[in-house]
């Protein structure tokens, strides 16, 4: 059982699923938070990046060896053991009893929202994701929202 929630919890790193975070999954977040580095964050984003390369649609972007992909899912693994055994096992536990694994999924979408804000704040990652904008029709967005 125990398996499933935090595997679930993980997967919600790559998805957005609706939940409502109580007192536990609150103080697991701050746990996860506070026993992650930035570099832990970043490797979290790698493995989710690694993931995610294995979709045909996104396969053609990002060329992942399965030795990179398995190498993400090492230091993936050895770092929710740490943080699942020893840094939050208390805050885990009280939250799987306690909330479910609706609370294992918001602490780890909280924590997957770090590890994306540790690349967004690369200079590079910020113009690459505003690129968009230039074809956006401002008019037509504009006309979408008009003014009381």
């Amino acid at each position: 059982m125990k398996r499933k929630v935090l595997l679930l919890g993980l997967l919600s790193l790559t998805v957005s699923l609706p939940a409502l975070a109580g007192p536990d999954a609150v103080a697991l977040t701050s746990c996860l938070s506070d026993n992650t580095s930035g570099k832990d964050r970043k490797d979290l984003a790698k493995w989710v990046f690694a993931a995610m390369s294995t979709h045909p649609e996104i396969r053609e972007f990002a060329q992942v060896s399965d030795k990179v992909r398995e190498q993400t899912s090492n230091t993936t693994g050895v770092l929710v053991t740490r943080l699942m055994s020893e840094s939050c096992a208390k805050q885990a536990n009280a939250a799987i009893r306690n909330e479910g694994q609706v609370a294992m999924q918001a602490a780890f979408r909280a924590l997957g929202g770090l590890a994306m804000q540790e690349l967004m704040s690369n200079p590079d990652v910020t113009v690459a994701f505003s690129a968009f904008e230039k074809y956006m029709d401002r008019r037509k967005i504009e006309a979408a929202f008009p003014a009381k």
